[in-house]
């Protein structure tokens, strides 16, 4: 299968997942614009997965239903998605056009958002960003580090697919909070690369997002003691030592 990053806005991505046929599963169309070019040049709608209810992840559905009325959209269990969908909740699996995915209910940045893994690809929305993890608008810190722990131990080769290109902002912090990780610095370069090429930084490699991103290592040493320096004491557990680097991460100015 081929993978393909649609930009939107001004720093989104709809993710399209395509087989050999040209039938491809759109992910997060926060604006119709690129899946109906995209579908201009071949690529044939099999469906849509949604991860959460924000707007820069489902505005482009409505109009896309306008093209296709029967094209099948999976999304969380949610009022906020207001459209009629398929909902899936954690354990089901999406099955359509030789496409099969599982579903993780992962909890943290909305209450309800969830993450698709199938093919050897998870698709986690504003969850786990490449060097980083979306913001808790409405979980909890020990929902987000659940959340996080989950994508964690998929199988290290899985490529991530997230929502967003974070990745060099995500670095700089990760850089001050584990400055001799030697993996992040090459992480931190190759990145840089692949932008001044304007390429996308993701997906990444899962495994290499176990040694790099600080959201990911916070049972490591080196982020407890960066974050117990940073708080002036040590969180009393993991869920603690997330939450400092989270709150760390919200008002940093590099």
């Amino acid at each position: 299968m081929r993978l393909t990053a649609l930009p939107a806005f001004q720093d989104n991505y709809i993710w399209a997942l395509q087989t050999p046929d040209e039938r491809a599963v759109f992910v997060d169309p926060g604006e119709a614009g690129p899946v109906l070019e995209a579908a201009a040049q071949g690529m044939q709608p099999a469906g849509v997965l949604i991860t959460h209810h924000h707007d820069d992840h489902i505005g482009g559905v409505a109009e896309l239903r306008r093209h296709w009325p029967r094209l099948r959209v999976f999304a969380p269990v949610d009022e906020r998605i207001p459209w009629e969908c398929e909902r899936v909740v954690e354990g089901d699996r999406v099955q359509l056009s030789g496409f099969e995915f599982s579903v993780l209910e992962t909890p943290g940045h909305t209450r309800s958002h969830i993450s698709y893994s199938g093919h050897n690809h998870v698709f986690s929305g504003d969850m786990l960003f490449s060097l980083g993890c979306g913001r808790m608008f409405e979980g909890t810190p020990a929902q987000m580090l659940a959340s996080l722990k989950r994508l964690a131990a998929l199988p290290p080769q899985t490529w991530v697919c997230c929502g967003h290109e974070y990745t060099l902002a995500n670095a700089v912090f990760a850089r001050h909070v584990d400055p001799t990780n030697a993996a992040l610095q090459r992480r931190q370069q190759e990145a840089l690369d692949m932008r001044s090429r304007s390429r996308p930084t993701v997906p990444a490699v899962l495994a290499n997002e176990l040694q790099c991103n600080p959201f990911l290592r916070t049972g490591d040493d080196a982020i407890r003691a960066a974050v117990a320096a940073h708080l002036g004491q040590m969180p009393a557990d993991e869920a603690g030592v997330f939450a400092g680097l989270r709150r760390w991460k919200d008002g940093f100015r590099a």
